[in-house]
């Protein structure tokens, strides 16, 4: 680590006027940086959310520390927690003024945070070398309408293909038609999250389908450019068929047991190593045909993205600029690479031979090419996309699956029609009554604060949770607010669902039983 450092200090630049860092002063844009100041010396306290992995805490907060050396006179006792970027925007939107300064969060939470005023965006220079250092993807993914709001730190969120070169030759790797039938004649599994929209729009994107969603500068969504129900969706609909019908397709993507092909991602790498062993082959997505016509699968791409808090104090605001600017700059990410294997965002770093060398990255790199940047998307519209993997597997008939895409198409339509009573309305949602997580079950609120949910017949092993507005940034699961687990029913009965909200993070779930 001491050479690493040594190096980084020998690369730096001191920069003491917040002009460099970025400042321009604007007034009219409340999340902007603050006026330049001269003199940034000084000690200041800072909290800081990053990662709940092993050892990035202490990663960061060498980084840090080089960052002092490299500044004189800045002094910054930080207090840094592990969180993981999934959860830690729907915490600092509850409460933006306890939030800390510096967090680190998925990209698609970008514009909660946006609404609730909790980014203070870069100043214009340090923008432009923001958008200079990294790629095209991640300044989109830190962006809303045209500004940039935070600091891109990754550019590994997304999937491609592992699997077993023992039955699978590179050149079989390439069609869908083989991997199905190298799986299906070896009693290998395939698995293939169909059934999460991330993964479901792989088949649309392939037929040059889009879903485009527009929001206006205070982060609302206005509108959505979408044509899944088009000729070109059934075209998807009828090739994610061939996987979701086959005897060898699994759902379930998390796991690798008896797997001859896995679509995932980076995170998986040491599972997918451990299961395939030297028979380990990555790659891009396969292509596959419908109606004589090829079409090779797309994927999201997304990012992990740094962000700063608003700040009362002007020169604690420049510092928090400049230490986020370091903190995802090229030598970060390339310490992040070589000691966590995350994919980086800065152009230079992505070039090394180190990450050009690594497996899961190269073939991350070459589904790229087929990649759809995951910009802002309506947070319900990823149960109804998702119901399609599930939808295709149950079609009898191509009528079956253009009643898929019609029904899809009318719930987007609905979003933008939706009151302001409905968007606060409560909800239970799961596999429950013969419904598959795409079907919310209205709850009344009576009195304040308590809402109830009619009648249910529950069947022991069903999971469900509760949520606000048909949509995701506001629930509850087993482990509280916007937590990962579901409830579980424990015995078949009848029952009424329970919420006590009181209207930020503390809610109560019960189930009560019915008799009769």
């Amino acid at each position: 680590m001491k050479k690493v450092l040594t190096l980084i200090l020998a690369l730096s630049i001191v920069v003491t006027c917040f002009a460099a860092c970025g400042g321009n002063g604007s007034t009219n844009n409340p999340g902007a940086s603050a006026e330049p100041a001269v003199d940034l010396t000084g000690t200041y306290d800072i909290t800081m959310w990053v990662s709940e992995k092993e050892g990035v805490k202490e990663q960061f907060q060498a980084q840090i520390d080089a960052f002092e050396a490299a500044n004189p006179g800045v002094v910054i006792n930080a207090s840094i927690e592990g969180v993981t970027e999934a959860d830690a925007a729907s915490k600092v939107v509850n409460d933006v003024a306890t939030a800390p300064d510096i967090y680190c969060f998925a990209q698609d939470q970008l514009a909660r945070l946006v609404q609730a005023a909790a980014l203070s965006a870069p100043g214009k220079a340090a923008a432009e070398t923001i958008k200079a250092n990294n790629d095209a993807g991640s300044v989109a993914a830190a962006s809303v309408a045209g500004t940039l709001y935070a600091y891109p730190m990754t550019s590994d969120n997304g999937y491609y293909m592992y699997y077993d070169k023992s039955i699978i030759s590179e050149e079989d790797a390439e069609s869908l038609e083989k991997l199905i039938a190298a799986c299906e004649n070896n009693n290998k599994v395939f698995r293939f999250a169909l059934e999460n929209a991330w993964y479901t729009a792989s088949f649309f994107f392939a037929t040059g389908c889009k879903s485009n969603w527009t929001m206006n500068e205070n982060a609302e969504f206005i509108s959505v450019d979408d044509n899944f129900s088009s000729d070109a969706g059934l075209a998807a609909m009828k090739g994610m068929q061939k996987l979701a019908q086959s005897s060898c397709y699994d759902n379930n993507a998390d796991i690798f047991t008896d797997a001859g092909v896995v679509i995932t991602g980076i995170w998986a790498a040491g599972d997918a190593a451990a299961h395939f062993g030297e028979n380990l082959g990555a790659t891009d997505l396969p292509s596959f045909e419908v109606d004589g016509k090829s079409y090779h699968l797309g994927s999201y791409t997304g990012n992990k993205l740094m962000g700063v808090k608003p700040q009362a104090d002007a020169k604690k605001a420049a510092v928090l600029s400049k230490l986020a600017q370091y903190l995802t700059g090229k030598e970060c990410q390339s310490q992040r690479f070589a000691s966590f294997e995350w994919g980086p965002s800065n152009k230079e770093a992505q070039a090394s031979e180190a990450v050009q060398a690594n497996i899961s990255l190269a073939a991350l790199a070459k589904q790229g090419e087929y990649g759809i940047p995951q910009g802002q998307i309506h947070g319900a519209w990823w149960d109804i996309a998702k119901v399609l993997g599930a939808e295709a597997k149950a079609a009898k008939s191509d009528a079956d699956l253009q009643t898929a895409l019609n029904e899809y198409k009318a719930t987007i339509d609905g979003l933008f029609s939706m009151t302001e009573e409905q968007k606060n309305a409560w909800g239970v949602i799961g596999g429950i009554c013969g419904t598959n997580w795409d079907t919310d079950f209205s709850m009344k609120e009576d009195p304040k604060g308590t809402y109830t949910s009619d009648v249910l017949t529950l069947k022991a092993g069903e999971e469900f949770k509760v949520r606000q507005g048909a949509a995701w940034t506001v629930n509850f699961g087993a482990d509280g607010f916007n937590g990962q687990n579901n409830f579980v029913v424990e015995k078949d009965g009848k029952y009424q669902i329970k919420l006590v909200w009181d209207g930020a993070e503390t809610g109560t779930v019960t189930m009560i039983p019915v008799e009769g």
